[in-house]
């Protein structure tokens, strides 16, 4: 085992050369190349797993759009051949970005039903690297491959829950809005559309005042008619 590539340093070496602009060729082939039973033995603790694949998926956001030139427009059609089309290879294995998000970091949920729908047939591959159960905060922590995608950060396994944390609060802070007048407060729409993933209303509720958003005196939630643009420029 000892001298097999570590796969946690993979994939944060690949993240920093994305952040970077440094090398990543070798760094995908190591990823590609990866032994699936190394990997499953790397990837032990949910902490593990929860880093690993942040760290894939958000840099290979990036490698794919890279690949095509830079020509991501943002377009609704851009948007879904990037997500559920374009592929990268993971232990001899090839994943859509929609594998990883919604196989590996949501433990299997759908991308449509609002986090209520399983996923049809999820593969061998995917029963045996997902998460234990699905984990809201990585919302606030995936690459949307836009303009107002979240800081990215390299989570590592020690820190990981305390990394999402911040990234969660962080993006609270700037999206939502308490309008006392009304006694409303307006959440971002991520939380109507995985609103299973937080747990119903309910969820939602213990979830915003688990990072201080003052649902006491609320007597509404409301979800923004779009996702509100976060200025990522101060990071």
């Amino acid at each position: 085992m000892s001298t097999q590539i570590d796969p946690l340093a993979v994939s944060a070496d690949l993240l920093y050369s994305v952040k970077t602009d440094g090398e990543s060729a070798s760094l995908r082939s190591q990823l590609a190349r990866l032994d699936p039973g190394h990997l499953e033995w790397a990837l032990s603790s949910r902490r593990h797993r929860l880093a690993f694949w942040l760290n894939v998926f958000n840099a290979s956001v990036q490698l794919i759009i890279e690949d095509r030139g830079g020509r991501f427009r943002g377009s609704r059609y851009d948007r879904w051949s990037v997500f559920a089309r374009d592929r990268v290879e993971v232990a001899g294995t090839q994943l859509r970005l929609t594998d990883i998000r919604d196989g590996m970091l949501r433990h299997s949920r759908a991308r449509w039903g609002r986090g209520y729908v399983p996923r049809v047939f999820p593969s061998r591959f995917e029963r045996r690297f997902r998460l234990p159960e699905c984990d809201p905060r990585i919302h606030f922590a995936l690459s949307s491959a836009d303009d107002h995608s979240p800081p990215v950060t390299i989570f590592s396994p020690a820190e990981v829950d305390e990394e999402l944390d911040v990234a969660t609060e962080w993006h609270l802070a700037e999206t939502v809005t308490h309008d006392p007048n009304r006694r409303a407060i307006t959440v971002p729409r991520l939380f109507k559309r995985y609103r299973g993933d937080f747990g119903g209303a309910s969820g939602i509720r213990g979830f915003l005042a688990r990072y201080d958003v003052p649902v006491e005196r609320a007597a509404s939630i409301e979800y923004a008619s779009f996702d509100r643009p976060v200025d990522v420029t101060r990071f």
